[in-house]
């Protein structure tokens, strides 16, 4: 049995569209584990040279601070990053891009800014992804007609970086119990 179907053009075009985007978030999430796992190893490596810290700390001593220093940003990075991942996991149908990654982009962006001298290639990749998601964000938004709130997703994106510092700062108090992390990471 034959059943009467009528075509509606522009639901073909959209579908066409919608069906672009899904290679370039799925590249830009594959980027996105490299980068994390590159940190993860990076951040590994930085615990364990600093794990001496724990008992013996020089605050006077320049690279003792630099050490430190580096592995609470590389941790803050890695965190964002995991952040913005369980994020983009939340991605299921085309109407809830608009909602989930605007707010990731400045979050990506400062993130790359931060790790610019410290691991090049990571800050270039990161880079690199948050292109492909503002260009899947505007794509979207387009065939979804969502506006955006700028303010508010720099204000959502201000709000997420200040919660994983403090999750840091929580986790390497933790770990370094005789330091003061908050005085530490603000000179």
């Amino acid at each position: 049995m034959l059943v009467k179907y009528d075509e509606n053009p522009l639901e073909i075009k959209n579908i066409s569209h919608t069906v672009t985007l899904v290679p370039r978030l799925e590249y830009s999430v594959n980027l996105l584990d490299e980068m994390i796992e590159i940190l993860n190893g990076r951040q590994s490596e930085l615990k364990e040279t600093n794990q001496d810290f724990r008992f013996d700390f020089d605050e006077s001593d320049k690279s003792q601070v630099d050490s430190l220093k580096l592995e609470f940003l590389v941790l803050f990075s890695l965190d964002v990053l995991l952040e913005i991942k369980n994020r983009m996991k939340r991605i299921s149908h085309l109407g809830n891009i608009p909602e989930v990654l605007p707010s990731s982009i400045p979050m990506i962006r400062t993130v790359s800014a931060q790790l610019f001298d410290v691991v090049p290639m990571c800050s270039q990749k990161l880079s690199e992804i948050s292109v492909h998601l503002g260009s899947i964000v505007l794509d979207s938004a387009a065939l979804t007609t969502a506006r955006f709130d700028f303010s508010r997703s720099n204000n959502e994106s201000a709000d997420l970086l200040n919660e994983v510092k403090l999750m840091v700062h929580s986790k390497l108090s933790k770990q370094y119990p005789n330091l003061d992390f908050f005085k530490l990471c603000n000179t």
